[in-house]
């Protein structure tokens, strides 16, 4: 572990805040190096540079962690304030630098471990969603929270894109009247859901199974969308894309183990050596502990459903019908909500097809691609009341990502939640319901009969 030569100070500078009140900046030990943890450290080095310090960075991998240090670095940050270490390190470095929050970017199975620990340690927690991938783990938060009084935040970021909120607004403001079901398709592209079963999202274990990982996403858009809790889900799926159980009967050539070799490369492949922030990132780390980042679609080793239908019921009555297609050839999802004095749908097309270069390999530069070939998406927020024309709904865009969503969560996340009509900040209570969608549907997965929230024996009222 790297120990700072600075002596322990107090909890931070003081500064004023708008009313005139002494605001604390607050002092943050990062758990997880990999891709996501650069939303948060842009912010700390940039526009919450005066809410937030950075004392501690962790993950397993140090090679990982020297090189966002020397991204921090380059941002003019003096890193030499900064501990590193291991997850392991995680009590000891918010002891002696006096941390005031955690925030967890690990992946999903370590998810839990750090927020009881950190939660225990005395500070609160910031965590990317899921907030854990299965009951006994979740049973393991809600006894943390209630022993120690400390909060869990959960970065649902999908609630502050635009068109998200706009669809919130809508329902909120009665215009379809009372919501009494749901239907909503998410398709996962070839490129970017391809990318889940390279990686360790392949292996159900670690995540939870797209159900969790993905999914806890778009469970919680619905439960915020209706503000209603699920009660019991139903659901079917499988590995019937992916994974070398498949292969044979789709006629596969024999592949290489990994992308990163001489060629020729086939769509399916990621190259780490073609992505300068990949390679550095993991190709270049992997003596270190051995992760390899682009491992084979169709080789063994996937038991992450790619293909997968789930039925939920609402405790106010709604009823959910959900898909999830991860081998599509365009990215994007549609919702409908129907209500008792109308309907509201959203229409969302992230990219319009994947396309490859005359070398067969996947086209990931859009301005590469021809006019209009799969370059360009769109978004639509219809509503059409009862014995009324539809009428196209407004979805006013921000700058930054996911449409401006980005800027808004993380003034949440470090400057505090304010008074929000749409409500978008969330906390365990939020993230358990998330989860508790795929973690109801893992188990009708397994047993091929529906369950019920009761049957998670989460220890825990998530009623509203």
């Amino acid at each position: 572990m790297r120990r700072s030569t600075e002596p322990a100070r107090e909890r931070g500078p003081k500064r004023i805040s708008e009313k005139g009140n002494p605001v604390s900046k607050r002092r943050y030990v990062v758990v997880g190096a990999g891709g996501r943890v650069q939303m948060y450290l842009s912010a700390i080095t940039g526009d919450h540079a005066a809410d937030a310090e950075l004392v501690g960075l962790l993950d397993s991998n140090p090679g990982r962690v020297e090189y966002h240090l020397g991204r921090l670095a380059d941002a003019g940050l003096d890193t030499s304030k900064i501990i590193t270490g291991s997850g392991d390190d995680l009590e000891k470095v918010i002891a002696d630098q006096q941390a005031d929050r955690v925030i967890i970017t690990s992946p999903d199975y370590t998810h839990a471990d750090y927020i009881v620990r950190g939660l225990d340690a005395g500070v609160d927690v910031v965590v990317e969603k899921p907030l854990t991938i299965n009951p006994e783990s979740a049973r393991r938060i809600v006894e943390a929270v209630e022993r120690t009084g400390k909060q869990v935040v959960v970065t649902h970021n999908y609630r502050y894109s635009p068109r998200n909120s706009a669809l919130k607004e809508l329902i909120k403001s009665g215009r379809i009247g009372t919501p009494l079901s749901v239907t909503f398709e998410w398709v996962l592209d070839t490129a970017h859901g391809a990318d889940y079963f390279r990686r360790w999202h392949r292996n159900k274990e670690n995540s939870g199974g797209l159900l969790i990982h993905k999914a806890s996403h778009h469970f919680d858009l619905v439960n915020w969308w209706i503000a209603d809790v699920p009660q019991q889900v139903y659901a079917r799926g499988g590995v019937r894309f992916y994974g070398d159980q498949n292969a044979p009967a789709r006629a596969l050539p024999d592949r290489a183990e990994r992308g990163t070799h001489d060629g020729p490369h086939s769509p399916w492949e990621l190259d780490l050596r073609t992505d300068e922030k990949l390679k550095a990132l993991y190709y270049d780390n992997e003596s270190y502990d051995g992760y390899r980042r682009d491992q084979d679609v169709f080789g063994p080793g996937v038991s992450t459903e790619d293909n997968l239908a789930v039925i939920v019921d609402y405790a106010g009555g709604p009823t959910l019908s959900y898909a999830l297609n991860a081998h599509s050839p365009w990215e994007g999802y549609r919702v409908a909500v129907n209500g008792t004095e109308g309907r509201a749908e959203l229409e969302v097309i992230e990219r319009a097809a994947v396309l490859t270069d005359d070398d067969g390999n996947v086209i990931v530069d859009p301005s590469a691609l021809p006019e209009d070939a799969g370059r360009h998406g769109g978004q639509k927020l219809t509503l059409q009341r009862h014995w009324q024309p539809a009428q196209e709904i407004e979805i006013t865009e921000g700058a930054g990502g996911h449409g401006g969503g980005d800027v808004l969560l993380l003034k949440d996340v470090f400057q505090g939640p304010g008074d929000d009509p749409l409500e978008r900040p969330s906390d365990y209570k939020d993230g358990l319901r998330s989860i508790s969608v795929g973690m109801m549907g893992n188990e009708s997965l397994a047993t091929g009969r529906p369950v019920t929230l009761d049957d998670l024996k989460l220890g825990v009222d998530l009623s509203r």
